[in-house]
């Protein structure tokens, strides 16, 4: 540190003899304090304490009597307890003196402060609240009060029955919208109660002792007129008063496919206890009964609860006989007539089909192995190829009606000639026994082998013969011809017979005038 020169020290010891009335800690003072410290202006004592920076502080706070700053910071709350450490207990750092008589030691602008310094953090309709709405005038802000009740008395629409803590249900985001935590009472709200305005159960804003019983509120509602008690919540739950909840698989009556959909009137009658329902199905079925008792009381054992149209009823299963083909879509009466579980009833076709049988009874009774479930009057499944007569060729083809006039098929004849009389050219001089120059892939297809299939060779000038020549009468059945030469030469045996009847002993079949003696 530089030492002042001693001319300076002279001059300043003749200015201060000759201001007598200014001190000299006066004249060394950076500037004038404020008017309200003017009185301390030369007893600096008062106010510096250049040994600590903390003491220095608590004369500030020892003379203005701030100890709620001192509470705040210690506590560290309040705005001067939330300020760094550096300055919490250094005044001057925001408080600056020696600025003059009308300096304004108070650095407060309202409009930068930051509220969230206080206990007092400004949140919903708050941030938009002007001060001096809380902050009244002549007092300090401080001590402007922190509870709901100070400033919203006059809003509190319970009039002090709810008491003073408003913020356990109201929010500062509205007034008008409440934040009370309802689960946290004996009636947790749950479903259309979320959405009930608080009026709505408790009348004239009364909140103690609100009764907790659905059938306290909702007791115009009750449809049931007390027919099932005031136990509302053993069906309904708060989602919908028109839903019900009720597990009615806990009962002895289990409710499946449509009974689910069933409003519960239609089978618990008012005023009798819901124990006491009929079960069985016949009990609420009566007038939907088709067969009007004939099948009995068992519904069930046919039908289903998914619609009443439907049935459940396993023929195959529960019977020897399977519906099969048109069987399946009968009526059940169609076959039964009488009392079920009464009547026995046959499982032949026969027995159900005898009047349409157009056999009338010539084919026997067994309609199976030619018919089928699936219509009866054409794809029958009959097997011709396992009858006396195989359809092979041509008669693979042919319909039915065209070998059998009627419906007696086993009088049916097989022999060709009975249904190809017409086609014969020959007109029965080769017989009828067709088959055996013709097969049924073709009526012009034959082959006939003289020489293997018959005792008479054809050689020489046989050969040039038509059949005709040898096979002149007619006859029917297998073909019977003779053999003899003279049978068929009879004009041109010169011998008269005299040589006999066995012309091939000198004669050939070459020519007639060939002789070869044997």
């Amino acid at each position: 540190m530089k030492r002042l020169p001693l001319t300076l020290i002279l001059l300043l010891t003749c200015l201060m003899q000759a201001a007598h009335a200014d001190s000299f800690k006066t004249l060394l003072m950076p500037g004038k304090v404020i008017a309200a410290h003017e009185k301390y202006e030369e007893n600096c004592e008062q106010c510096h304490d250049t040994s600590s920076k903390a003491r220095q502080g608590r004369l500030c706070m020892k003379c203005h009597q701030h100890e709620n700053i001192l509470d705040d910071i210690s506590n560290k709350t309040g705005y001067h307890g939330r300020l760094p450490a550096d300055s919490s207990l250094n005044c001057k750092h925001c408080h600056t003196e020696h600025k003059g008589r009308k300096h304004n030691v108070i650095l407060f602008n309202p409009l930068t402060f930051n509220h969230d310094q206080t206990d007092f953090r400004l949140k919903g309709g708050h941030i938009k609240a002007k001060c001096n709405q809380c902050h009244k005038k002549d007092k300090k802000y401080a001590e402007a009060p922190s509870r709901c009740v100070s400033c919203h008395k006059k809003d509190d629409v319970h009039k002090g029955k709810q008491g003073k803590k408003c913020q356990n249900c109201h929010s500062a985001a509205s007034w008008k919208k409440s934040a009370f935590d309802h689960d946290k009472t004996d009636f947790k709200l749950r479903g259309r109660h979320r959405q009930t305005a608080c009026s709505a159960c408790h009348i004239n804003k009364q909140y103690k002792d609100t009764p907790k019983q659905c059938v306290s509120c909702h007791k115009i509602q009750d449809v049931h007129r007390n027919a099932y008690g005031d136990k509302c919540h053993s069906c309904h739950k708060p989602s919908k008063w028109s839903k019900a909840r009720f597990n009615h698989d806990k009962t002895e009556f289990k409710l499946k496919g449509r009974h689910n959909k069933v409003s519960c009137h239609l089978c618990h009658a008012p005023g009798k206890p819901a124990n006491k329902a009929p079960k069985q199905c016949v009990s609420c079925h009566k007038a939907d009964d088709a067969h009007k008792k004939q099948f009995g009381a068992k519904c069930q054992d046919c039908h289903s609860t998914a619609g009443w149209q439907k049935t459940t009823f396993r023929h195959d299963k529960a019977t020897k006989f399977p519906l099969e083909g048109k069987h399946s879509s009968l009526s059940c009466v169609y076959c039964h007539r009488g009392a079920l579980g009464k009547e026995k009833l046959k499982t032949s076709c026969y027995s159900c089909h005898k009047a349409k049988d157009v056999h009338d009874g010539k084919q026997g009774k067994k309609c199976d192995n030619c018919h089928n479930s699936e219509t009866w009057r054409s794809g029958t499944g009959f097997d011709h190829d396992l009858s006396a007569f195989p359809l092979i060729g041509m008669h693979a083809s042919t319909q039915c009606e065209e070998c059998h006039q009627d419906t007696h098929y086993a009088q049916t004849a097989t022999a060709c000639n009975s249904c190809h009389a017409e086609d014969d050219t020959h007109e029965t001089r080769l017989g009828t026994d067709c088959e055996t120059c013709h097969n049924p892939n073709d009526w012009n297809i034959w082959l006939f082998d003289h020489d293997k299939q018959t005792n008479f060779r054809i050689d020489g000038a046989h050969e040039e013969l038509g059949c005709y020549d040898c096979h002149q009468s007619h006859s029917s059945g297998k073909l019977q011809a003779s053999t003899d030469c003279i049978s068929c030469h009879r004009n041109d045996d010169k011998h008269n017979r005299q040589f006999g009847r066995n012309c091939e002993q000198c004669h050939t079949t070459d020519s007639f005038s060939d002789i070869t003696l044997q």
